[in-house]
């Protein structure tokens, strides 16, 4: 188990800090306090090359509260409706300051009642970074950063012939100089 010296967060996880910073005004709370450290202690990179073993934004991390059992949650940007009780908000002190650590990893901060508890990664779950590189090496290697994905591929079909004719006609009536459009309605 290490403490926090720094944490690592995918650029876009560093925005979001950066934002909730500046429309936060500083009050010395623990939550301000927390943020403050993640962001001054950031490594920030690119999501292609984010450890797998990092919680990121939408990881399911397993995770300890002091010596207690390990708890399964989602970090994510905020509270949705119907996933009572599998979420931990970024806008929570816990799952700020489980963003950005590794396996292994830990970090205290201080309780409403005054007390200090120690938050330590067990384990990232699923990580949806991770997910992706894993799907584009499934997929034929695909660079990191393409756009390609396993999905459906789209194909493109013309219209008809007669179908392209009309509408290139209405197009060109449109920029004819004769062409008099009389606008919306003044009804």
């Amino acid at each position: 188990m290490s403490t926090i010296d720094s944490c690592q967060l995918t650029t876009k996880d560093n925005t979001i800090l950066e934002v909730m910073q500046e429309r936060r005004p500083a009050r010395g709370d623990a939550f301000s306090t927390i943020l403050q450290r993640k962001i001054s202690s950031a490594v920030v990179m690119f999501r292609e090359d984010i450890p797998a073993t990092v919680v990121t934004l939408s990881t399911r991390v397993a995770y300890r509260v002091n010596d207690g059992p390990a708890e399964t949650r989602i970090v994510a940007h905020d509270e949705m409706r119907g996933l009572v009780g599998m979420l931990l908000p970024i806008t929570n002190p816990r799952g700020l300051a489980l963003l950005g650590l590794a396996e292994g990893q830990s970090m205290s901060i201080s309780t409403t009642d005054g007390g200090v508890e120690t938050l330590t990664v067990h384990e990232v779950v699923y990580q949806p970074e991770a997910a992706t590189r894993e799907r584009l090496k499934l997929a034929g290697g695909a660079a990191p950063g393409s756009w390609r994905t396993d999905g459906p591929v789209l194909r493109i079909v013309h219209r008809s012939d007669e179908a392209q004719d009309n509408a290139a006609k209405q197009v060109m009536a449109a920029f004819d100089p004769g062409f008099d459009d009389p606008g919306p309605s003044a009804a």
